[in-house]
């Protein structure tokens, strides 16, 4: 009983904390689940490619939820590897925790799929997101609950979801080129200072409102301004990117800064920003956005 999947890395339109609302877009950054189920198993196993100190404790939830809710309660192993890097704000927790359940599922001979009329799925994808939600918030890991980033890293494309309800409000396709700094420090989401994020919530209303009139990159610009100001890392790198740049933000508590380029946009040029950006301390990413989402292997 042997499954795979891989789920989409993320970059923040709106940030949830301050009033639960929130907005994400899937990236093309990967990471991928491989689970092995055993009847006979006591528990389950996790293990994370990139760190083998890491807590797997979220991706051990998972396997279990999933387990406990569409199987019968199994145990085995799983190991995740991936290109998003931890505690960076691109969503690594709800991808790993996505391509865990959908591993999980793919062991258990489960059809996964959008539609669920379709006899042809067993799980939808918005189900599995929801399990993987919970597994977060079991484990520690998210404030929020974080369905933004997790919906956005399942489904692609950019959505807003209420985080409190668990709902998704809308989803969207877009075609953006990206632009990622990831300075070398970490930020964990769960560390977070909620109280000042939520002084910033008459912003957060308006970047709510901007997302839902799909006007992503003003959103994302505000958003990034409002929660850099309130989690206390540098605007620089944004102020650099403005005039380059269709949007710019802090993603998700940082410390990475997104920059994203719309196709038909005259006065954006990622080249720029990247030649800002080049002497600062740690990496760059050039990448692309997607639409298709969480996929079983």
């Amino acid at each position: 009983m042997e499954g795979r999947a891989a789920a989409l890395g993320a970059g923040t339109v709106l940030n949830a904390l301050a009033t639960g609302t929130g907005a994400a877009f899937g990236i093309d950054v990967e990471t991928r689940a491989t689970v092995e189920l055993d009847p006979a198993a006591d528990g389950v196993d996790g293990e994370i490619a990139e760190d083998a100190a890491a807590d797997a404790g979220l991706i051990e939830r998972c396997v279990a939820l999933a387990t406990g809710r569409w199987g019968d309660g199994e145990g085995g192993r799983v190991r995740t590897d991936s290109d998003v890097p931890l505690a960076a704000g691109l969503k690594s927790s709800s991808a790993a925790a996505n391509a865990t359940v959908l591993a999980t599922c793919d062991a258990l001979g489960l059809g996964v799929g959008d539609d669920p009329d379709d006899p042809a799925v067993d799980v939808t994808r918005l189900e599995a997101c929801r399990l993987g939600v919970r597994a977060a918030r079991e484990a520690g890991v998210t404030v929020t609950g974080a369905f933004d980033d997790a919906t956005a890293s399942m489904l692609g494309g950019v959505t807003v979801t209420d985080n409190g309800a668990d709902e998704l409000r809308t989803r969207e396709t877009v075609d953006w080129d990206v632009l990622v700094w990831t300075p070398p420090e970490r930020a964990y989401s769960a560390d977070a200072d909620v109280a000042r994020c939520e002084a910033v919530a008459p912003m957060a209303d308006l970047v709510a409102d901007l997302a839902l009139d799909g006007r992503y990159g003003e959103a994302m610009t505000v958003n990034g301004l409002a929660f850099s100001a309130a989690l206390g890392f540098d605007a620089d790198p944004a102020v650099e990117a403005m005039p380059h740049a269709t949007a710019v933000s802090l993603s998700g508590t940082g410390p990475s800064v997104v920059a994203v380029a719309a196709p038909g946009d005259p006065e954006t040029d990622l080249d720029a920003v990247a030649d800002a950006w080049v002497d600062r301390p740690g990496t760059l990413r050039r990448t692309t956005t997607r639409d298709d989402g969480a996929t079983v292997e």
